[in-house]
């Protein structure tokens, strides 16, 4: 603390010099007091000085500097690899040690550090997960998040306990954005291959038609398995039976075996179908988890047709392409008009690019389509022709003028209930890439529902960037701009993965494609194939007698599993909706029937869905320390195995980031504010007055 003026030291002096002549002068010339005693004389001159060199100080305006200084700690990341492959390295009491030589080096680094403990796997968490039982290893997911949430802080070091096996997300000697401190890896696991024969992969879709033949594609890898012969045998899983579909004898002629073999079935039934792969053990092996897989493959009866016609080639149309190739129910064909001549009656879906345009007004099409109500997509552009689109849609008008153009973004809507899309992509998609528009005014009519408008420069406007609706019975979209294929590609560049993008495209194409749902009660699942370490996510809509969304009263939902034992939630109420998430299940084929009762009746809605098997962490049971070793040489950072943890506590403390940080924060104050000191001037004003007084001075 340090007190300053804004006056000469000199004005202090004065100010001393004030307080004694004024007390002099009251006291020392005035005799009313003397008969009291000296004492009373100099304690009443004292306290007037006192009270004087107060409020003289308080009028030169005196500044109290506090200076607060706090020491951080330096932070130490302990990340822990909790996967399915690290617990495999492990023989007899190998795991209990290296935990408490992970607790004895927490303890050890607390007193110094703040030490922060994370588990990687499937997922980053906070905390250790001491069950090893993750079915992948995301090492850079890891490291990219400690660079993210710690970016701002003094990191030490970080300690990454691992076997080095990753078998989703990148390679983790790349991640960009990881903490700046050195990396010391703890290696884990044996790096000497052992016996075993492995299923490594297996490749097919997972969506097929009904009549249709199918190939399932599987690689096969053997290590130390020369001389040995095994068999590839293909099951069809129904309830508790397995039907042998397909055996083929291998023999493997090699220490490091590896062969593809493709297998052809016929999809002979509706529905979610299972199927295991399987070899046959050769015993001892390393692993006998990995010689067998189970996949699902959904089985449709038919496709939706959608046609992508535009006016000129434009890199929208690939990106509208590649987004809906992804969902297996589509087939998609793309033409421009001037080469189109195919049957137009034969699609469910015409998505028009720049399409009416000033040199095709679209005129025989359309009739073609409102002969057969076609569901029709427009996405306007600066070659469309607006006045003719104004004639063929009923859902948004326009003024506009296409030799000028606008550089538009989206704003989401709120009360848009046609479809639900992703609520990441909700509320990101402002943030994304500009679309080009045309210049002008934009319209919405009571027929259309509005999902996104347009925000220019920063402003949210009222004008319509993206609506639906059914004018006359048909359902229609329009999209007033082009450069769908910015988002698209924003989204890898965010996401390393078109995902969200996707599944908004096919959201919106399913919405105008498929046929009016007349039913009240209506419960879907997010997909009908989960991951076995994959929330099953539902969703339900119940309408009253006008077709209007509403959910008051409860909805129960209940799944049965393989084995028949049934699973009850009660749905949450979302908005207008219903949504639940009922966690995990394990692998298998599983039936939901929700009920709810409205209006006197019990309406149902029942559904299938399955979960297949991640066997990720069972491919690669082999450490692979060189990726660990690589990783810590990039950082300044140490390999060490788990035996030598120990040492690790004293080679951090030796760190040039080890030392602690010292914040300074300094503050100025008014000595006018300090509310004691105004408390000791009325104490001391008080007891003069009060003296006076008892002593018979008025």
């Amino acid at each position: 603390m340090q007190i300053t003026l804004g006056y000469p030291l000199w004005t202090i002096g004065l100010s001393l010099l004030l307080g004694i002549a004024l007390a002099g002068l009251l006291y020392f010339r005035d005799t009313q007091f003397r008969e009291k005693g000296a004492w009373l004389t100099w304690l009443l001159a004292t306290l007037r000085f006192a009270i004087i060199f107060l409020i003289s100080i308080f009028l030169l305006d005196p500044v109290i500097r506090f200076v607060h200084r706090e020491i951080h700690k330096p932070v130490v990341l302990l990340l822990q690899d909790v996967s399915e492959s690290v617990a495999h390295g492990w023989t007899g009491g190998e795991k209990a040690e290296h935990l408490k030589r992970l607790e004895n080096l927490e303890a050890s680094l607390r007193k110094d550090f703040n030490v922060r403990t994370y588990s990687l796997g499937s997922s980053v968490r906070e905390g250790l997960d001491t069950t090893f039982s993750d079915k992948s290893s995301n090492i850079s997911e890891a490291l990219r998040s400690m660079g993210d949430q710690y970016s701002g802080d003094h990191v030490a070091a970080v300690l990454l306990a691992s076997d080095g096996i990753y078998n989703a997300g990148s390679n983790p000697l790349y991640v960009a954005t990881r903490p700046n401190a050195p990396v010391f890896s703890v290696a884990l696991g044996d790096t000497v291959p052992a016996k075993d024969l492995i299923l490594k992969r297996v490749f097919y879709n997972k969506i097929a038609y009904l009549g249709d033949q199918f190939s399932i594609q599987a690689d096969i890898s053997a290590v130390h398995c020369k001389g040995s012969s095994t068999k590839l045998s293909v099951y069809k899983v129904e309830g508790n039976t397995t039907r042998l579909l397909r055996q083929t004898p291998l023999n493997i002629d090699r220490a490091d075996y590896f062969s593809t073999q493709e297998i052809i079935l016929d999809a002979e039934k509706s529905g979610i179908q299972r199927y295991r792969l399987s070899l046959t053990p050769l015993r001892p092996e390393a692993s006998l988890q990995n010689n067998t897989q189970d996949i699902f493959i959904e089985v449709l009866d038919s496709r939706q047709k959608i046609l992508i016609l535009a006016n000129a080639p434009h890199p929208d149309i690939s990106a509208l392409r590649q987004g809906l190739l992804v969902n297996k129910n589509y087939e998609v064909e793309t033409a421009f008009i001037r080469d189109f001549n195919a049957n137009i009656s034969a699609y469910n879906l015409v998505i028009f690019h720049q399409l009416p345009s000033k040199t095709n007004n679209l005129a025989g099409i359309l009739t073609a389509l409102q002969k057969n109500r076609t569901p029709r997509w427009f996405i306007a552009g600066l070659q469309t022709d607006f006045a003719r689109l104004n004639q063929i849609q009923e859902l948004l008008s326009f003024q506009a003028d296409t030799r000028s153009a606008n550089e538009v973004q989206a704003s989401v809507q709120a009360n848009f209930n046609l479809f639900v899309p992703d609520e990441k992509l909700l509320a990101t998609l402002s943030g994304y890439p500009p679309l080009l528009t045309a210049f002008g005014e934009f319209r919405s009519s009571p027929q259309a529902q509005v999902l996104l408008r347009q925000r220019i420069r920063k402003i949210d406007t009222n004008y319509p960037l993206l609506a639906f609706g059914e004018p006359g019975g048909i359902r229609t979209g329009v999209f007033a701009a082009e450069g769908f294929w910015r988002w698209r590609l924003f989204n890898y560049l965010q996401e390393e993965n078109h995902q969200l993008i996707d599944d908004w495209l096919s959201k919106m194409v399913q919405y105008l494609s498929v046929r009016e749902d007349k039913r009240k009660f209506r419960v879907s699942t997010s997909k009908h194939i989960y991951d076995e370490n994959e929330p099953v996510q539902f969703d339900a809509e119940l309408y009253n007698n006008t077709f209007e969304r509403i959910n008051e009263p409860d909805v129960r939902l209940r799944i049965t599993n393989p084995a028949g034992k049934e699973f009850t939630f009660t749905m949450n109420k979302n908005g207008k909706a219903y949504t639940l998430n009922a966690g995990v299940f394990s692998v298998g084929n599983y039936a939901y029937q929700a009920t709810v009762l409205y209006g006197g009746e019990q309406l149902k809605a029942e559904g299938t869905f399955s979960v297949q098997p991640v066997q990720l962490e069972s491919y690669e049971t082999t450490a692979n320390h060189n990726i660990l070793r690589m990783l810590s040489s990039q950082s300044g950072g140490e390999m060490l195995y788990s035996a030598d943890m120990a040492s690790l506590s004293e080679k951090i403390r030796q760190l040039d980031t080890a030392k602690p940080v010292i914040y300074e924060q300094a503050s100025t104050r008014s000595l006018i504010n300090l509310r004691w000191l105004f408390g000791l001037l009325l104490l001391l004003l008080s007891t003069e007055w009060f003296l006076r007084r008892y002593f018979g001075s008025y």
